[in-house]
């Protein structure tokens, strides 16, 4: 959120092109950026642990280009009053952004559980120990013969996710709305 902010609010020389290479990442295969990944989780010391996985997603390109979307949908007079009124940036960041983009990061958080609540491939590669591994890898090593399981696996493998955004709909749905609106 304090990257969208920058890139949406402050004005300084080369934030328009250093916010496209920063969005080119967005482009790039997973399989680019899985080798950086795992040097700065070894020199970070996060190797088989839940760190490894979460932590890209955290810092991910996309979570600062949607904020920065919803940072752009505050007034910018907003701002401007609390600038008149002496307030610095951290304060503007705090006091009047982060109340209002709070439906983008709900819908962030949504939307960045769910891709990481799939991830099939990065586990395997961070994680050594099997019993650290996700659900999600286990059943996709669910044989015919073991269809029950299959299928009782498949029902706890949902329920967080149905449960997620049974609960988060309303800030879901308010998010999106708030996507398209501008001052």
């Amino acid at each position: 959120s304090l990257a969208a902010y920058v890139f949406g609010i402050l004005k300084f020389k080369g934030r328009d092109p250093l916010f496209i290479v920063y969005l080119v990442t967005m482009l790039m295969p997973f399989q680019v950026t899985l080798v950086p990944n795992y040097i700065i989780a070894e020199k970070l010391g996060l190797l088989n642990s839940v760190g490894a996985i979460i932590f890209p997603g955290i810092f991910a390109s996309f979570g600062v280009f949607m904020l920065r979307q919803f940072v752009l949908t505050v007034p910018y007079s907003s701002i401007e009053a609390a600038k008149m009124d002496g307030a610095g940036h951290f304060t503007i960041f705090m006091k009047i952004i982060l109340p209002l983009i709070r439906p983008g990061l709900a819908a962030l958080i949504v939307l960045l559980f769910a891709d990481y609540w799939n991830l099939v491939e990065q586990p395997p590669i961070f994680l050594d120990d099997p019993s650290k591994f996700p659900l999600s890898l286990y059943l996709s090593n669910i044989s015919q013969e073991e269809r029950g399981i299959g299928f009782a696996a498949s029902i706890l493998y949902m329920a967080p996710m149905i449960l997620l955004f049974v609960f988060a709909k309303k800030h879901l749905i308010k998010g999106i709305q708030l996507q398209g609106s501008k001052e």
